[in-house]
């Protein structure tokens, strides 16, 4: 997929029987001896390497000989190599831990991923940067929290997230925060001999709900939670227009002590393209009254590649954010995501077939300059599936300003419990070095009518606990 970007891509085990006169075959065979690679019967390629190890080790070195073989056909390098995971600072952050040097972890990934020099540095200094911080805490003993609040005033053409339209459920919300709690109720009675570290609240965007919801949900967090240890208490208030200084009073006086805004462009005509439903102008009313409100950390996201935008657009966009000179920024690479409307839209909506698309190795490196001249490094990062340009998203921050959230979900070395619609747990198991996964149904009604089951899944885990 990285070397073929939005070609259809068929795995099998046996040739198909009907086959395109233009599709690109490759048959790859795995022998004692090694593996073989033939593309279009033209040419064979034979790579002669270990089978011994576990299965990572084996993967590996399977996926290290497929990125040769589509290396010389292409005659295109990839700026990741052959790392395709979500988290490739782990690898790094594992060297961090075993007390390899700066420069012997950028040619590790060089060597044994064939990533570039430039993402081989970022990414060390990356893990460097969360390794300094979590290396003091207590991760095997403490866990984070996460909060849906799966309600938008609109979709955004890109969100794969589930997010519904706060419209069409406002007589329901009641319902809602009453099975939210219901479950919080419970997260809270099982780890009350846990340390809490951080709170997340996300969605969606938490501050679609009126502040009367968002008091009584930070009320009961803090009624329900031991917050001794917490580090961090952030809300997504991604969307401007759903920010008023009632609701910013709400979350200050329950001890929120950061907020994302996120403007993903300061392009009004990529802002209504892409379906926000609000202006520039709005991020800057939002920004400054929560600075007024009294907000020291604020995170702002942006998106590189959305459509109609040229690397000029970008640079824009980077000059005003550092004239608002928010404590953190998030870039992110747009992705195609297959539950996205830009995806279904991109093949049934004519409307879609004359965008184009900008972003490159050239864009990340402009901006990376920008986060440098604001006093900000990267502490994040991390990649998704059909990202344009085969990039990376990177989270930037001033010194002290980093996320703690952030970073113990990239690094999976810390329990996070999730509560609500859509909402994933993650549990760490760290005798057995094992993370078991528990999932929330999607769907708003669905959760409604089914929180004892959701209850129920967690108890059925965290039972013996």
């Amino acid at each position: 997929m990285a070397f073929f970007p939005k070609e259809k891509i068929v795995c099998t085990e046996n040739m198909p029987e009907k086959v395109e006169k233009n599709d690109l075959h490759l048959e790859i065979g795995i022998e004692q001896s090694g593996v073989s690679f033939v593309l279009q019967k033209e040419k064979k390629w034979k790579y002669d390497i270990s089978l011994d190890g576990d299965a990572l080790t084996r993967k590996n070195e399977i996926k290290r000989a497929l990125y040769l073989v589509l290396q010389e056909y292409t005659n295109k390098t990839l700026p990741w190599g052959s790392l395709t995971g979500i988290r490739p600072s782990k690898i790094a952050y594992a060297l961090w831990e075993r007390g390899f040097s700066e420069e012997e972890i950028v040619l590790h990934l060089q060597k044994e991923y064939f990533a570039s020099k430039e993402k081989s540095k970022l990414c060390t200094q990356t893990a460097k940067t969360e390794w300094d911080i979590l290396k003091f805490l207590d991760l095997e003993n403490s866990y984070s929290l996460y909060i849906s609040i799966p309600f938008c005033p609109s979709r955004c053409f890109y969100c794969s997230f589930p997010a519904y339209l706060i419209l069409q459920w406002e007589k329901r919300l009641e319902e809602y925060f009453s099975c939210l709690i219901q479950e919080l109720e419970y997260i809270a009675q099982k780890f009350r001999h846990k340390k809490l570290y951080s709170v997340y609240v996300g969605g969606g965007t938490p501050t679609s709900v009126s502040a009367q919801y968002l008091e009584l949900l930070c009320q009961k967090i803090r009624e329900l939670f031991p917050f001794e240890e917490v580090k961090e208490f952030c809300v997504e208030a991604g969307r401007p227009d759903t920010i008023n200084e009632e609701k910013l009073l709400v979350l200050k006086k329950y001890g929120v002590n950061r907020l994302s805004i996120n403007p993903q462009s300061m392009k009004e005509e990529t802002l209504q393209l892409i379906g926000r439903k609000h202006s520039v102008q709005e991020i800057y009313d939002s920004y400054f009254l929560a600075k007024k409100c009294g907000f020291e950390q604020i995170n702002m996201d942006f998106i590189l590649g959305l459509p109609n935008e040229s690397i000029e657009d970008i640079a824009y966009s980077m000059s005003e954010c550092k004239k608002m000179n928010p404590d953190s920024v998030t870039i992110h690479s747009l992705a195609w995501k297959r539950a996205s409307i830009l995806t279904i839209g991109q093949t049934y909506l004519n409307q879609f077939q004359d965008w184009q698309m900008h972003h490159s190795e050239k864009t990340m490196q402009m901006v990376h300059q920008a986060m440098q001249e604001m006093d900000c490094h990267p502490y994040y990062l991390y990649r998704q599936k059909n990202m344009e340009g085969n990039l990376e998203n990177v989270g930037y921050s001033k010194k002290g300003k980093e996320s703690f959230y952030n970073m113990l979900i990239m690094e999976e070395k810390h329990s996070i419990l999730a509560a609500g619609a859509g909402a994933s747990t993650k549990l760490v198991f760290f005798p057995e070095n094992r993370i078991q996964r528990l999932e929330n149904v999607k769907d708003v009604g669905h959760y409604i009518a089914r929180i004892e089951e959701m209850i129920q899944r967690k108890a059925q885990v965290l039972g013996n606990l």
